[in-house]
């Protein structure tokens, strides 16, 4: 990876106390919008740790509202000792397409991005409350639903749209809820670190052409640990526009 990577870590977050330590969603009407949360993030990664931990505050806090919640582990960190075995090289080009969406030079980790128009650094406890408080009361200007139906090995998901605006993009994720990894070298070196909300797998579909796909499940997969999260993504500045959770049966 040429690109130049700036590993940053909030001070506010370190200990996730003093003035950090109140609620972190705190609006009182999340029927207006949503709010969709991408960490990107790596096991290779020394300030990563605490962003990881603030992506699970975030899950225990969501209490049912609008909130999905996304972390893709990127590979670039893979060759400094340790390889991350969540990391896919997929998500490291989608992090440099957010580079290029959001006109910033370089990529980093710990990087979160909010309903794909803002970003800052992952850890970051004061940015994170702003930019979801201020999606949740943002009209959403299309809704989505999704519906899945497990068969054997395969997952088929269908999903209404409305209404469909041109030059968008469909993407369903395959998340994990948990994980865990025993670093036994890099930068972590003999740390233990526990994540939520893994992205295992990312599907494009087109939302104008088909209302139906089907997903061939990874090793591992259940309906108990595991989520189906979806949302509809501009083409044009990687805004995202709407967003849902499939239950999976």
């Amino acid at each position: 990876m040429k690109s130049l990577i700036i590993s940053a870590i909030s001070m506010c977050f370190t200990s996730l106390s003093a003035s950090c330590s109140g609620p972190l969603i705190n609006t009182t009407d999340s029927t207006k919008g949503f709010a969709v949360v991408e960490l990107f993030t790596s096991e290779g990664c020394s300030s990563c740790p605490p962003a990881d931990a603030l992506l699970s505050r975030l899950e225990q806090e969501s209490n049912g509202k609008p909130v999905y919640l996304l972390a893709f582990h990127v590979d670039y960190w893979d060759h400094q000792g340790w390889r991350d075995s969540f990391s896919q090289h997929i998500f490291s080009e989608r992090q440099q397409q957010y580079a290029a969406w959001l006109r910033r030079p370089n990529i980093y980790t710990p990087q979160m991005v909010i309903n794909g128009s803002s970003e800052f650094v992952g850890s970051d406890v004061s940015a994170v409350k702003y930019a979801i408080n201020e999606s949740l009361n943002q009209p959403a200007s299309s809704s989505l639903l999704l519906q899945t139906k497990l068969e054997g090995q395969q997952l088929e998901v269908s999903w209404q749209l409305l209404p469909v605006p041109k030059n968008t993009r469909l993407l369903l994720a395959l998340v994990q809820k948990n994980g865990q990894s025993q670093v036994r070298a890099g930068e972590n070196a003999g740390r233990k670190l526990s994540h939520v909300q893994i992205v295992q797998q990312l599907t494009t579909a087109d939302p104008g052409r088909s209302a139906r796909t089907v997903l061939s499940l990874p090793a591992g997969f259940n309906t108990q640990d595991w989520e189906l999260i979806g949302f509809v993504q501009r083409d044009t500045d990687g805004r995202i526009i709407a967003a849902a959770k499939a239950a999976l049966r």
